[in-house]
């Protein structure tokens, strides 16, 4: 007999529907998978006999043959578990099938018949709601980042018995209750403060910068200086995230199996702490089965790279395309994936390999050229896509030790905020969140500049040399602090200070 079970998989952060088709028919007993599955698919098949076994019905001596449909797209982990027991009890005639229209089914099952969580879910979710399914049956461990998406049913199972009670009208299983995003905090606990940082205000006015605007900043200063912990500090001063974002993000950490049951939303901008020994398949993403790398899990959040020099070059390449399109394609033989990647770069480096170019208390060991070579790791264009070049100087003992105070971290997410509330208006009619994002179209209609204005970056292209990207990336910036002075206009001061943060050659 021929059953068909409707099932799920994920392609990047795409759902894609799949057509679990089981036949059982006469001849010698054998069990087989087709449908290009990977190892974990090709495994359920003892998973799927123990759990069928263990729920107390007899496994059929029969030829078992599974296909996952279509056949062309690769199939990935253990979710086909449970549509293919459900499969197989269906063409034994132990279910009925009125609630299996319009229905997806996943979940991975344990030997013993338990439904254990998959990852994923959210994507698949999403993918059934444009696509009109009706409900969704799944691991109950699942159940509450399924509950993130409105207008399908979610039904949380416990075990393989608990399936097929529901499906036959003996058991009555409630769908899970909503989640009603808006209501949920967006609170988080960090043990540093800007009010904890001595010094270095010019570091801290462009970490604001950064934040309001989401522009990549690169800090650069002797050992000892507080690099480390002014990016640290970065993250308490972000934006909240939207509600478009919120899902974004956590359709990524879905996907990554970086999700909890307990805490089934990403609700705070992502920080990722990359360590200079990273592999490129690592920050990128990939593997034979293209998984997010550290740059996709910094989407809408911060990517913080201490040591930047120190990274491979293949590290630094490649975070080129990124860093212009927001985006990172993995291609493989199986095809090309792609994973958003809009993140905001925060790196931190020594001037030269000892570390004391530039320090007034230390003398450097370093020749010019050994300093050269060093700073030369990182390539021109790459230097082109940073938007904010910042010194971060040894603090002055008297500063270390007196009692001046600094602003909170509190006090300047305020005005972050009301920065990004304004960007936010301002591009409501299109996908994009921030200055930083803005393309040629939105440069002209909301970068116009007055006659000094042209003036001033007509002398500045002359004396820094700045190239076409550069030119614009000083004009995001310009708009940022024009929000965060809650100008409408972009006034010649603006400008002024977004250019003295470009990065000034032979400064060593």
């Amino acid at each position: 007999m021929l059953s068909k079970i409707l099932s799920a998989t994920t392609a990047g952060l795409s759902g894609t529907l799949v057509e679990v088709e089981v036949d059982l028919a006469r001849g010698l007993p054998s069990f087989t998978i087709v449908g290009l599955g990977d190892t974990a698919v090709q495994e359920s098949k003892e998973r799927v006999r123990s759990a069928i076994k263990n729920s107390g019905v007899e496994f059929p001596p029969h030829r078992i043959t599974i296909n996952l449909a279509p056949a062309d797209i690769k199939k990935i982990g253990p979710s086909f578990d449970l549509p293919i027991a459900l499969g197989i009890l269906n063409s034994l005639g132990l279910v009925d099938q009125t609630k299996l229209q319009s229905s997806l089914v996943i979940g991975e099952l344990a030997l013993d018949g338990k439904l254990r969580p998959v990852d994923g879910v959210l994507p698949l979710v999403i993918f059934a709601q444009e696509k009109g399914y009706q409900r969704i049956l799944l691991p109950r461990l699942n159940a509450t980042e399924a509950a993130l998406i409105p207008d399908v049913e979610i039904i949380p199972l416990q075990d393989l018995n608990e399936l097929v009670g529901y499906l036959n009208g003996s058991l009555e299983i409630k769908p899970f209750p909503p989640i009603d995003l808006s209501c949920l905090e967006q609170v988080g606990e960090y043990e540093s403060d800007f009010a904890q940082i001595k010094g270095q205000e010019q570091a801290k006015r462009a970490l604001e910068i950064a934040a309001a605007g989401a522009h990549n900043l690169l800090l650069s200063g002797p050992p000892g200086s507080g690099k480390t912990m002014l990016a640290k500090a970065f993250r308490t001063i972000l934006p909240r995230l939207t509600l478009a974002e919120t899902l974004e993000v956590t359709k990524i950490y879905s996907v990554a199996g970086l999700l909890s049951p307990e805490k089934p939303l990403v609700t705070t901008r992502p920080f990722r702490v990359v360590h200079h020994t990273a592999s490129a398949v690592s920050v990128v993403g990939g593997g034979q089965n293209p998984k997010p790398g550290e740059i996709s899990l910094a989407h809408k959040g911060v990517l913080f790279l201490d040591e930047f020099a120190e990274f491979p070059p293949s590290v630094l390449q490649a975070l080129r395309q990124p860093l212009e399109d927001g985006q990172i394609t993995v291609t493989r033989a199986q095809g090309a994936v792609t994973f958003p990647a809009r993140f905001t770069l925060i790196a931190a480096m020594n001037p030269c390999p000892c570390g004391f170019a530039t320090d007034t208390e230390k003398v450097c060991q370093c020749s010019p050229t050994k300093i050269i070579k060093y700073q030369s790791k990182i390539s021109g264009p790459l230097l082109d896509r940073i938007d904010l070049f910042v010194e971060a100087p040894r603090v002055k003992i008297d500063k270390l030790t007196g009692e001046i105070k600094s602003e909170s971290s509190r006090e300047i997410q305020k005005r972050v905020q009301q920065a990004r509330d304004r960007q936010l208006d301002r591009f409501k009619n299109t996908s994009l969140t921030s200055n930083g994002e803005m393309g040629a179209r939105e440069l002209k209609n909301f970068c116009t500049l007055g006659e000094q204005g042209q003036t001033l970056m007509r002398q500045a292209i002359s004396q820094f040399g700045l190239s076409a990207r550069a030119y614009y990336r000083v004009i995001k910036l310009a708009r940022t602090i024009a929000d965060l002075a809650n100008e409408a206009q972009i006034q010649t001061p603006h400008l002024a200070e977004a250019l003295q943060y470009r990065k000034q050659e032979n400064r060593y």
